[in-house]
């Protein structure tokens, strides 16, 4: 790969924003749309375009910044396996697990998150132990061609012919040894079929999925437009508030709440940090800090967060305020709150003990005590094989 590439000999300019997606609340059906709908699986990675231009490659994110070198296999993957002029839209994901008997491989967006490392020597390791796999679903331009302007149904039928489906027992094999040669450019599955698409939105996320994704079978490739729809799960649960951070615009003179910092008890009675809550508008942010001030704690040896360091030594929970590479640079202060207020939120699903994403909060909840608030409330989605997923029935 070389530090500039011109991109000169592909049809379409370079970077290139992703078309993007809108969501809904439930599946959307075939009679909905003209021309119908076709669905795939909503992958839990890293959104990438992949862009050949013959000796030239690179992968770049949804913000159209170079990630090539965090993932020097998929380079050398495209250099191997891609057309010598090529332009392919899709998700970067890393695969863990399934190391026991019982466990079942998934995929692992902390995992994903540690190659973006500043050391190459170190994304050089860490690349040679578990490789990434990189997850096609739109082809965008090939040869001479833009493709942007054809019906998604023949940009498919097209990337089909350079990425074939994979089988279950190849993506077995390459799960299983992860060092191994083996080709890691794979095709999404896709199906047109409703009912099996919503089977997958409910399956899937035991393997570390986000939801299934519709698109219009006769739709062009609109980059930067949010013409495709997503379906993720939603959930709710009932969280202490054992926190807040400040708003980045409070001011001495105007506080603003940030984020609230949430909470879930486990079977031995220990608070655990969960996530954090963070969509408010500005007016509103200004009124909770005035609700939650009754609430402030200044003994944080009081807190069963005060002592985070500690904590994380000897349980390996992550608590509020540790300092990480990747929040370097970022306040991450905290202002304690006694655990007593309860609130509910709405989350899309768990990865280990924690909430993937953001939770939207919902509402306050009196009703509920603190101790209440614990992780058998959430609900465990079903334990689903992520090789079935990769060599699900495609179209």
């Amino acid at each position: 790969m070389t530090d500039a590439a011109p991109w000169s000999g592909l049809p379409v300019p370079i970077p290139l924003a992703p078309m993007l997606a809108r969501s809904v609340p439930s599946l959307p059906q075939p009679d909905t749309a003209e021309g119908g709908l076709i669905y795939e699986p909503k992958w839990d990675g890293f959104r990438a375009l992949i862009c050949r231009d013959g000796e030239a490659v690179e992968l770049f994110s949804r913000s159209q910044r170079p990630m090539g070198r965090y993932f020097p296999e998929l380079i050398e993957q495209a250099l191997e396996h891609l057309p010598p002029r090529c332009v392919i839209d899709g998700e970067i994901i890393m695969i863990a697990g399934g190391e026991g008997k019982k466990a079942l491989p998934r995929l692992d967006f902390e995992l994903l998150q540690q190659r973006l490392h500043p050391a190459a020597s170190r994304v050089r390791k860490l690349a040679g132990e578990i490789p990434a796999v990189f997850v096609a679903f739109d082809l965008i331009a090939v040869g001479e061609q833009s493709l942007m302007d054809l019906p998604l149904a023949h940009r498919r039928e097209q990337l089909q012919r350079l990425i074939p489906a994979t089988n279950h027992s190849t993506v077995q094999a390459l799960i299983r040894q992860p060092q191994a040669d083996a080709q890691r450019l794979l095709l999404t599955p896709a199906t047109t079929d409703p009912h099996l698409a919503q089977q997958w939105l409910t399956q899937f996320e035991g393997a570390g999925l986000d939801g299934v994704v519709a698109k219009l079978l006769e739709g062009p490739y609109t980059p930067n437009v949010r013409s495709m729809i997503k379906i993720k799960h939603a959930r709710t649960a009932d969280c202490v508030v054992a926190g807040y951070r400040l708003h980045k615009t409070s001011t001495a003179a105007r506080p603003l709440v940030g984020s609230l910092l949430l909470g879930l008890h486990d079977a031995q009675g220990r608070l655990h940090h969960v996530g954090v809550s963070a969509s408010f508008p500005i007016a509103r942010r200004a009124q909770l800090v005035q609700e939650l001030e009754p609430y402030l704690l200044q003994d944080l040896s009081q807190h069963p967060w005060g002592q985070w360091a500690q904590a994380l030594e000897t349980t390996g929970s992550r608590m509020p305020g540790g300092q990480s590479r990747w929040s370097a640079g970022k306040d991450l202060s905290w202002v304690a709150l006694r655990p007593e207020l309860v609130c509910e939120v709405a989350y899309d699903h768990l990865e280990g003990d924690r909430f993937r994403h953001t939770a939207q909060f919902h509402r306050w909840r009196p009703d509920r005590t603190p101790d209440s608030c614990t992780y058998a409330q959430v609900e465990e989605p079903i334990s689903y094989d992520l090789a079935q997923v990769l060599s699900a029935s495609a179209v």
